[in-house]
């Protein structure tokens, strides 16, 4: 049998094989803003990327032990609770669909493992530049444009190539983040660029007008700021950090001013800015909906059965935790449950843990924890970035248990 380095050796076009499963990894997410067609294109990437890597590259590791085992057990919560309603429609696909979910938070948690300086800059690369695509998609959206690669379902909100203006503006969160962050600690090689991307994406969440992914940045950006300025052990890095903060939160506060004194963007800015919507009050509406659905919930061991809280209260149950229970039975909550709370202290680990890459983990942990937190006000169940995000974070927190890992990285 050829052992992985006989069988990456060769070269194609000059190019190793490494590379070319480097480059597959950067197109999977360049191209993951496409997504107005199931599957998407990110999809077949991932099963090319699996192709790619079944034989070696990735790192089964310990330290993603706890994932995988969490991931699978709130599967099988759903595939249990999927048996008494088989026969309805969408059921096998909204199983088959949270199956290949956590498939793709346990590969990345692998493929980061094995090499995490290397690989997780593969992903910022490529996650960077989907995001620009989706946010000029998104403002040509927002501004009335028409186009086969644009959503005209949510008037005056920023949408652009996704079905939901809360999935689009969640997803440019980390992008964001990642590229304020290298401005912060002056790692960004390409700064005019940096400052252009992140201008251009920031714009994308407030135009995508989401309460909740206006909450989620804000509150990620913080702690980014405060984690980044902690483990920082230079002082000319936090002065740059505290400089470069209140720059950007000067000039948000002018552009956000500007942006009011337009009349039809500060009436929608308030109609959004409210926090309980029509929708959300009363005793049919989402508060009430899953208030009724709780004592029910305890009583149900299989829950209601995946897509079936729609059935129940003919509306969606808009909070992961309640969705977990009611889709996935007790085995799946509980599952669930269990994996945000070791996801989020994993994630504090791994960013208090000195190691080459203790930046990237807290640019991935705190919009992933502001992410998760979200899961109180809609459903997040089947949102890619969401799964990438819980696979980044354990592959970087693997990485820090591996000592020959660190020592190498603080080498270089």
């Amino acid at each position: 049998m050829q052992n992985t380095a006989q069988l990456f050796a060769p070269t194609i076009a000059g190019y190793t094989g490494e590379q070319l499963r480097a480059a597959a990894v950067y197109l999977t997410f360049a191209i993951s803003f496409i997504v107005f067609v199931e599957p998407a294109p990110v999809d077949v990437m991932f099963l090319v990327l699996f192709l790619c890597f079944w034989r070696s590259g990735l790192s089964v590791t310990i330290g993603a032990a706890t994932l995988t085992l969490l991931l699978i057990l709130y599967n099988l919560g759903g595939f249990f609770a999927a048996i008494p309603v088989i026969s309805e429609p969408k059921v096998i696909t909204f199983v088959v669909t949270s199956t290949y979910m956590g498939f793709t938070a346990i590969f990345l948690a692998y493929y980061i493992a094995h090499d995490p300086l290397k690989r997780i800059n593969y992903v910022r690369l490529g996650w960077i530049a989907g995001a620009c695509f989706a946010s000029i998609l998104g403002l040509l959206d927002y501004l009335g444009f028409e186009g086969p690669f644009l959503n005209q379902d949510f008037v005056g909100r920023a949408t652009g190539s996704f079905k939901d203006p809360n999935v689009f503006s969640t997803y440019l969160i980390f992008p964001a983040l990642i590229l304020m962050q290298s401005l912060m600690l002056g790692s960004a090689k390409r700064q005019f660029l940096s400052v252009l991307g992140a201008a251009l994406i920031i714009a994308g969440v407030f135009f995508s007008f989401s309460r909740g992914a206006w909450a989620n940045f804000v509150l990620a950006f913080i702690l980014m700021i405060a984690l980044t300025f902690i483990v920082q052990s230079n002082s000319r890095t936090k002065q740059r950090i505290v400089l470069i903060s209140v720059t950007a939160f000067v000039i948000a506060a002018l552009a956000f001013m500007l942006l009011m004194s337009i009349e039809p963007v500060r009436e929608f800015f308030f109609e959004r800015f409210k926090l309980v919507q029509n929708y959300d009050g009363g005793e049919t509406g989402r508060f009430g909906n899953q208030l009724r659905a709780i004592p029910e919930l305890m009583s149900l061991p299989l829950g209601y059965g995946p897509r079936q809280f729609y059935a129940h209260f003919n509306l969606d149950p808009h909070n992961t935790f309640i969705n977990a229970f009611a889709s996935y039975g007790w085995l799946g909550g509980i599952s669930y449950f269990v994996l945000f709370v070791s996801t989020i202290i994993v994630g504090f680990r791994s960013c208090f843990t000195k190691s080459p890459w203790q930046n990237y983990s807290i640019a991935v942990f705190c919009p992933l924890l502001t992410t998760l937190l979200q899961g109180v006000q809609i459903d997040m169940d089947h949102w890619r970035h969401l799964y990438w995000l819980v696979g980044l974070n354990w592959g970087l927190y693997a990485a820090t248990l591996q000592p020959a890992l660190v020592v190498k990285g603080l080498r270089h």
